[in-house]
């Protein structure tokens, strides 16, 4: 390819709307361009990294033995009403109209479409195990797309769906795509590492991510380089101790705290009542009902435990004109301990099992309970991990302190049991006789978030720096004059044809340009590897051979072709 036959908009500066490293190099580079929020065209360049991204993924599906198919992105909300995921994902869901006013879902995801195929299509053991994959576009109603590619509400995702007999088949499934993942990410030149996570409306009751080290990463990730454990901060646990037993104390007493509403300020002068002898008292509408949530007052809550333990479906805190009538007062002064309706459940998390002597809202305000007993004072309707852990933890696995990172997440491997195949009638008759659901998997990877992660972790401060593996070209050739009777145009041509031959993708930039404008734009688009033909070069019987993220060298034309060749070979 010749650059004067493409389209390569290189930009000096970024727009003023594009806010990490990544998003602004796929702008700058040519790779995209905004079309409206959260929604991108790919330009030629940006175009060919995703192809190769893609291609990547595809054969790495094939190689675990996946089948590929390409379903609809119109889906009928009645598949969705039966899997009852037409609520809990209602806020991402985007619903159109066709002109007889049937209303239709946009695709975010596929597992009532594939559970839908699959109960239609399989009925006995012998048509299993399966695992069929797409590569198409998803559509989520982000309120808030941001960061380009990374948070979109048009996006292409690569989702896999495993169909098996028992678990132990499922499990093994869940360990091939667990294995293509590591491999995929490899081969696309990206350092990842795996997490314990949380299934979230998905469902499913195995669960890891994929992720890439970024600063800019949405994601917290807690981890112990001693053992290896590591976890989505919205799983993650730790081994800190539950708070300090203390004897039973007197009855519990009643004490004015005028103006007093933070655990902050009940820790410090007159009360000089420590965080962790508070009982934070949160009140909760999950699932339209109102529940009480208790943590230690120097804990925070994980909002995403407390759904995944309790099983409620959404939950939000209570506003002010919810929690005075149903508690008698305002946030700051709230307790369990009294007047708390029969109705209402209180959930606890663990750290607090066991904890006396403890300070809570006496629910009135302006008063504080001290002598609190959790276990003689509250009624505890359950208890869970419900807070989130912070860096310097023990290690739940060795003890060791946890370091917490931000990450960008890539891919999602989930176990899902019989969630969907139940509800979908995805069944099979086994050999004995019996009919049974079908045990699911699913696996889904952002294959637009990927290229975005590629350059996120791939970049200088001249631009990106792809990997050969994906990058939209692998060498670009740069004569230096491209008058069509000059010798560095003539040797670029002889060179592009050579290489081409070869299986290199090259592209030759026959720009009328000065040369500092070719290099800049070579450098900023993050080609792997650079020749240079420059009159002076040429006279001595050199080429300049420039590897992105290396030095010149200096080699004879003659050896010019054998020696880009090398430098594939070695990276590949």
């Amino acid at each position: 390819m010749k650059w004067t036959h493409t389209l390569i908009p290189t930009l000096r500066e970024a727009p003023a709307d594009a806010e990490i490293v990544s998003h602004k190099l796929l702008l700058r580079a040519g790779l995209i361009r905004k079309l409206a929020g959260g929604v991108y065209t790919f330009l030629p360049l940006g175009l060919r990294a995703l192809r190769k991204v893609e291609q990547i993924i595809r054969e790495e599906m094939d190689r675990a033995g996946a089948i590929e198919v390409l379903m609809p992105a119109l889906q009928p909300p009645e598949i969705w009403e039966a899997s009852g995921r037409a609520e809990t994902a209602s806020n991402v869901l985007f619903k159109v109209k066709d002109s007889s006013g049937r209303q239709w879902f946009l695709s975010p995801t596929a597992e009532e479409v594939i559970t839908t195929l699959a109960a239609n299509e399989i009925n006995s053991y012998r048509q299993l195990p399966k695992n069929f994959y797409q590569i198409s576009l998803k559509f989520r109603d982000e309120i808030r797309p941001r960061f380009g590619l990374m948070r979109a509400k048009e996006f292409i995702m690569k989702d896999a769906y495993s169909f098996d007999t028992t678990d132990d088949g499922a499990m093994a499934a869940y360990k091939k795509m667990y294995e293509a993942y590591t491999r995929i990410f490899a081969r696309c030149g990206l350092k990842t590492f795996p997490v314990e996570a949380d299934t979230g409306v998905i469902g499913g009751n195995h669960s890891h991510e994929f992720m890439v080290p970024a600063e800019t990463g949405e994601n917290e990730v807690a981890f112990c380089e001693a053992c290896g454990y590591a976890a989505n901060i919205e799983k993650a646990t730790s081994g800190i101790p539950k708070t300090a037993a203390r004897d039973i104390g007197p009855a519990i007493e009643k004490f004015a705290t005028p103006g007093v509403v933070t655990i902050e300020a009940l820790s410090k002068e007159p009360y000089k009542v420590a965080a962790n002898r508070q009982i934070k008292t949160l009140v909760y509408i999950a699932d339209s009902k109102p529940v009480i949530i208790l943590i230690r007052g120097d804990d925070q809550l994980n909002e995403t435990k407390f759904l995944a333990k309790t099983g409620a479906v959404a939950a939000r805190p209570a506003t002010v004109e919810e929690i005075v009538p149903l508690l008698g007062a305002k946030p700051g002064s709230l307790g369990a301990v009294i007047n708390v309706p029969a109705s209402v459940q209180v959930f606890a998390d663990e750290r607090l099992r066991g904890a006396n002597d403890m300070t809570t809202g006496a629910n009135e305000d302006g008063f504080h309970l001290k002598n609190v007993s959790i276990e003689r004072d509250i009624k505890v309707t359950a208890w869970y991990d419900l807070r989130t852990v912070s860096a310097g933890e023990p290690c739940v696995k060795c003890g060791k302190p946890l370091k917490i990172r931000r990450a960008i997440e890539v891919g999602h491997v989930f176990k899902l049991g019989t969630k969907y195949s139940e509800k979908l009638g995805a069944t099979f008759l086994d050999v004995d006789g019996s009919r049974k659901p079908a045990v699911m998997g699913c696996y889904g990877i952002g294959v637009t978030r990927t290229l975005q992660a590629i350059i996120e972790q791939g970049n200088d401060k001249d631009g990106v720096v792809w990997p050969l593996s994906v990058a939209p070209y692998q060498v670009c050739l740069t004569p230096l004059a491209v008058a069509p009777d000059s010798q560095p145009m003539q040797l670029a041509e002889k060179y592009y044809a050579e290489l081409t031959a070869r299986g290199v993708d090259v592209i030759l930039d026959d720009r009328d340009e000065r040369p500092g404008v070719k290099f800049k734009d070579s450098e900023l688009v993050g080609f792997p590897i650079r020749i240079g033909l420059g009159e002076k070069s040429l006279a001595k019987g050199e080429v300049e051979i420039k590897p992105r993220n290396g030095p010149i060298q200096y080699v004879k034309i003659e050896a010019a072709v054998e020696a880009v060749v090398k430098l594939i070979t070695a990276d590949s």
